[in-house]
């Protein structure tokens, strides 16, 4: 690393980690505010609300990181071009490209970081906080979940089930209503527990009753108690069981593969917030590099006139960028565009804006602007 990289690094690092370190301190002190009489009327114990703030953190990175990179590059090249850095720096014959490759590294960089901790860190962390704020009961494993209903619509199966725990292989009270073509009941299945094998992939019915059924549903055979029945031909898991009632927003990479994978019979509109939420995943990272375009290219300014109006451009279209992430991606869930599209027009759209300006400032002219209203206002003199 050259001398000129090292300092621009050092320089930028400092300003950076003070950002983050401000934003997690501010996000910290409110979040004690509107959560301590929570803490105090569920009796949190200090290594409860030590794990809280752990499993918090992740998904607080994952939103301030973008924001401290844009404040942190806006001051660092700002400043410097006030003392005339930058433009000492050009004039001993260093591309502003290369000024700003320290900076676009450590942006790719934080999108690398960003990446890991989305990948299931940061979801996770948001599921956490619901199950331990607004839900007491799920947090004490208590009850689990109960009156959960599953329709399999591929082998034409229909699971309705008291209650269960989640990750366990037990489920209580379950009726299985199997149907034709015509969706008409053709056998149920009546169990006190529904016992799920992994090792050989087969389903045990304790104290079950089986009922058949004609075409037009009267009562062709109802098979004695049964103790115990073994079934090996069903192709549901406990994981499926159970997927009928997670969010999207809470899952993780892997978990969201496995729900698209398993559940690829469900319709298209219940499909559509778990496959946009996969690529949104991906995509939302890359924010980190774009934002260092962005504010890489609108940073540094020639004159001290034009460092407050860049700055404010800057500002702004990190702004719209965050807005039309937001949009698309309601469109998305929505199942209005394809997953890819939603998950990845703002970061395509807002990169190529920013390696517009990197071109521009690199070669010492003026982006293109709106006149249209300048030439309005001569017009109404």
């Amino acid at each position: 690393m050259r001398r000129l990289d090292r300092y621009v690094t050092r320089y930028f690092l400092q300003t950076y980690l003070y950002c983050i370190a401000g934003f997690i301190s501010i996000w910290f002190i409110f979040d004690v505010s509107d959560n301590i009489s929570t803490f105090l009327d569920q009796r949190f114990s200090r290594l409860l609300m030590l794990k809280y703030y752990a499993t918090q953190i992740p998904q607080i990175l994952v939103v301030v990181l973008p924001v401290a990179l844009l404040l942190a590059l806006l001051f660092t090249l700002g400043r410097m071009s006030r003392s005339n850095e930058i433009v000492s720096m050009l004039t001993a014959g260093v591309s502003l490209p290369r000024v700003l490759a320290p900076l676009l590294a450590i942006g790719l960089l934080t999108t690398v970081a960003s990446t890991a901790l989305n990948y299931s860190l940061a979801p996770h962390g948001e599921f956490e906080r619901k199950r331990l704020l607004e839900d007491p009961a799920s947090r004490r494993s208590m009850y689990g979940v109960t009156a959960q209903i599953f329709r399999n619509r591929t082998d034409n199966r229909t699971w309705f089930i008291q209650q269960f725990f989640p990750g366990d292989n037990v489920f209580n009270t379950v009726h299985v209503a199997q149907q034709d073509a015509n969706d008409n009941i053709v056998t149920n299945y009546f169990a006190t527990r529904a016992i799920y094998h992994p090792e050989t992939h087969a389903w045990e019915m304790q104290q079950v009753r089986v009922v058949h059924y004609d075409a037009i549903g009267n009562i062709t055979e109802a098979v004695p108690y049964l103790e115990s029945l073994t079934i090996n031909d069903w192709s549901e898991t406990p994981y499926r069981l159970g997927s009928a009632n997670v969010r999207a927003e809470h899952l993780s990479v892997p978990e969201l593969h496995d729900y698209l994978t398993f559940n690829s019979d469900f319709p298209t509109t219940l499909l559509a917030p778990f496959a946009t939420q996969l690529e949104y995943r991906i995509a939302l990272p890359w924010t980190c590099a774009v934002v260092a375009l962005i504010a890489g290219a609108l940073g540094v300014g020639y004159s001290r006139r034009g460092v407050l109006s860049s700055v404010a451009a800057a500002i702004l279209l990190v702004f719209a960028m965050n807005f039309m992430s937001h949009f698309f991606l309601a469109l998305g869930e929505g199942a209005r565009v394809s997953s890819q599209i939603a998950a990845w027009t703002p970061n395509i759209i807002f990169g190529v804006i920013g390696l517009i300006l990197l071109y521009y400032r690199s070669t010492n002219r003026e982006p293109p602007r709106l006149n249209f209203l300048r030439s309005s206002s001569a017009i109404a003199r």
